[in-house]
């Protein structure tokens, strides 16, 4: 009778697992929104966006397949992670600290990420060393959790990659202060990935720029919108030639998206 009840328990426990995969997986919270191709196509970039309501539950996508199954170096996005990582491990004591890590002189840890100082990160990264990033890398469960030999150029080398819906889910636990971390170095990353605030809106995100193999560049956009102190997170990545000024191309593609979207004006 034992073995009985152990074995039913266990089968309960694979159909309650299986249940929740085919939930999370449902078509019906999803909207595909393939007329974002105009959008791509103008700015001659590739690529996929993501968009979760948060109080609706609704997703909107371009280019599922891409958003859900390809992989990417973070590039600069990482800085969030290594941010958070930094704090926790007070390799970073706060938003104020200095290091001098170029030519240009000492620079502040915010200036430093809304700059996207990429010295100034390879230096905290060395900081706090490759045992204790694998770790974080791991609790995280970030991306292919892969960093190689160095702990100073994983993000940005192609050997850590990571999925546009695993960004996502990034930036949603940290608006929510969801992630392993600390409450206090959760809300100061947060408050360094805010961009523009006004009457009508809060925008906040991260961007990344890096190399593919074949020589292409992939930019990130990630982050979350409010309105009426309601967030939506976005995730836009995209892929062209490196000869043109993809970065910009890529942020007025959002731009563009998130307005059909209906943001900007204060009425969401």
């Amino acid at each position: 009778m034992r073995f009985l009840k152990i074995s039913t328990s266990i089968l309960l426990t694979i159909l309650s697992t299986v249940l929740l995969v085919l939930q999370s997986c449902s078509p019906n919270n999803v909207t595909l929104q393939n007329n974002y191709t105009k959008y791509f196509d103008d700015a001659a970039l590739t690529g996929s966006f993501g968009l979760f309501d948060n109080g609706s539950g609704e997703f909107y996508i371009y280019n599922l397949a891409q958003f859900k199954d390809s992989s990417y170096t973070p590039a600069s996005t990482f800085e969030i992670v290594n941010a958070l990582v930094g704090i926790e491990t007070g390799r970073i004591v706060d938003e104020k600290m200095m290091l001098s890590v170029d030519s240009a002189g000492p620079i502040r840890m915010d200036s430093a990420f809304k700059q996207t100082s990429v010295p100034y990160f390879v230096e905290v990264a060395r900081r706090i060393g490759k045992d204790t990033m694998q770790h974080w890398l791991d609790s995280l469960q970030y991306g292919s959790k892969q960093m190689g030999t160095a702990v100073d150029s994983f993000w940005l080398n192609n050997t850590l990659t990571v999925r546009p819906d695993e960004q996502l889910g990034l930036v949603k636990k940290l608006y929510f202060g969801q992630l392993p971390f600390q409450k206090r170095t959760q809300e100061m990353v947060k408050m360094l990935m805010l961009q523009t605030a006004n009457a009508n809106y809060k925008l906040s995100y991260k961007t990344g720029l890096s190399y593919k193999q074949n020589g292409n560049a992939v930019v990130w956009v990630i982050g979350w919108i409010e309105e009426n102190k309601h967030p939506y997170f976005f995730v836009l990545q995209t892929e062209g030639a490196a000869s043109g000024d993809i970065k910009n191309a890529s942020m007025s593609l959002l731009n563009k998206i998130l307005k059909e979207q209906g943001f900007f004006e204060g009425k969401r």
